[in-house]
């Protein structure tokens, strides 16, 4: 999971979110991706949630 409070998620954190996502145990190529960001996402195969999303989620 990405989180971002001021920009859109784009193609530069999700190289980051790729080479992380495969280091959690358990995790490989088919593991989802999602990136939690007030600004949006502008980046296709990425759930986009917002923190309120995330919050809701976890309640």
């Amino acid at each position: 999971m990405k989180w971002l409070e001021n920009r859109p998620f784009d193609h530069h954190d999700l190289k980051e979110l790729i080479a992380h996502s495969l280091k959690p145990s358990g995790a490989d190529a088919s593991t989802p991706l999602y990136a939690v960001s007030r600004s949006g996402c502008d980046v296709q195969g990425v759930t986009h949630v917002t923190p309120e999303e995330l919050l809701d989620a976890w309640r």
